[in-house]
């Protein structure tokens, strides 16, 4: 028989706060919540910040803080909270035996040589060759060696002790998902008994900015609702987001004397080529895979970014699912932290699992009317994923008795 999976430690940061408490306080008890968002720093797109750490806390060595490029330092400082928050600090035998599964973008550019070579391009007689001589002597190898995404599970490691097997995923929204889907599949097969798994995204990168603002993905203006973007001609607004959970079997948690937030009890995840309707079907289908044989109405935490087509099928679909009585209620996390790209779906499971442990839900951040205020407390909550080029995921977290 497959394995009940367990959440038994969460670790949380954002523009928010740093911790569950933060979030709680910020996404529960304040009505409406009240986003952390820098609308000046790369105007005309506007940004939710990360909340200042004080990262000696989780990463007390200085010279390692100093090798690791912000992301890093940010996702390593979270995997710390969680780890603390499972009770495996401190702990060589069970971190020796925690498995981790990272989702990661690629590192940080040099802007500065980046600029550099831009400016020679304009004026270069034989611009291929120049970019080709500016690249291998410009980029160091140590440069390049920080921006490999694997290197976070390296810093972890090194950081906090967690020596078991460690596995990247790369390609944005999806790889959140994916990250989390391997570590469920594998605890129910029996291929693992702990897992430490989660990313994190800087949003106030230059380079970041420049390549979506180049894609055309940036949400320009004042910031509005995810809901309302899709008819003034959609847009993301990215955010900071640490996040990351301590998943394990049932058997193991009890065994040690630990108490879940929630049982992850299914993932899915799929893509498609977004053209008209497929995005909507991918997600119809994973709803009712999720949900089979459960007849109460879920609340639902979307992932949804802001991009006008995708943006706009997803709310079809919720608005229909809402109609026939299986959705109660639904609030998107990108109203109040941004868009996570890679963190996005483990900052989702993080949220879903906290409102599941206090018993309560969330406020509704949306001017459009859309999130209607919950009328009870919600005993299952689906997550949901749309990428913002394409990817589509769910995962279902439930109250444990």
């Amino acid at each position: 028989m497959a394995r009940e999976v367990w959440i038994t430690g969460i670790g949380l940061t954002s523009s928010l706060g740093e911790g569950l408490d933060a979030h709680w306080q910020a996404l529960a008890e304040t009505d409406p919540p009240q986003p952390v968002v820098d609308t000046t720093s790369a105007a005309p797109f506007a940004f939710y910040p990360m909340v200042p750490l004080d990262l000696d806390k989780q990463i007390p060595r200085r010279a390692d803080q100093r090798q690791m490029e912000p992301w890093q330092r940010l996702g390593a400082y979270t995997a710390g909270l969680a780890l603390a928050d499972a009770g495996l600090v401190g702990n060589a035998e069970l971190l020796g035996q925690t498995h981790m599964v990272i989702a990661a973008g690629a590192g940080e550019r040099d802007t500065a040589a980046d600029g550099e070579i831009l400016k020679g391009l304009a004026t270069a007689a034989a611009p291929e060759q120049f970019l080709n001589e500016r690249l291998s002597s410009d980029l160091r190898p140590t440069l390049f060696l920080a921006q490999l995404p694997n290197l976070l599970a390296g810093n972890i490691s090194i950081v906090h002790k967690v020596t078991g097997s460690s596995r990247t995923f790369l390609g944005e929204e999806i790889s959140g998902v994916s990250a989390v889907e391997v570590v469920w599949r594998r605890i129910r097969a029996g291929q693992g008994d702990i897992f430490l798994v989660g990313g994190a995204s800087i949003a106030g990168r230059k380079d970041m900015i420049l390549q979506r603002a180049i894609g055309g993905t940036l949400w320009a203006g004042q910031p509005a609702s995810v809901w309302a973007r899709p008819e003034k001609g959609g847009g993301t607004m990215l955010g900071s987001l640490g996040a990351f959970l301590v998943i394990e079997s049932r058997d193991h948690a009890e065994a040690r004397g630990r108490q879940p937030y929630a049982r992850l009890s299914s993932v899915s995840s799929d893509q498609s080529r977004r053209r008209p309707g497929e995005a909507a079907t991918n997600a119809a289908r994973q709803f009712d895979e999720l949900t089979e044989g459960r007849s109460d109405p879920v609340a639902v935490l979307s992932g949804a970014t802001g991009m006008g087509d995708a943006t706009r099928e997803e709310r079809d679909l919720l608005a229909a699912l809402i109609a026939a009585g299986r959705v109660s209620t639904v609030r998107a996390t990108a109203n109040v932290v941004g868009s996570g790209i890679e963190a996005t779906f483990p900052a989702q499971i993080a949220l879903g699992a906290l409102a599941l442990s206090r018993k309560g839900f969330f406020k509704p951040a949306d001017e459009t009317g859309f999130e209607k205020a919950e009328g009870g407390v919600p005993k299952r909550i689906v997550a949901t994923t749309w990428g913002i080029w394409r990817g589509e995921g769910m995962g279902l977290v439930e109250a444990v008795d």
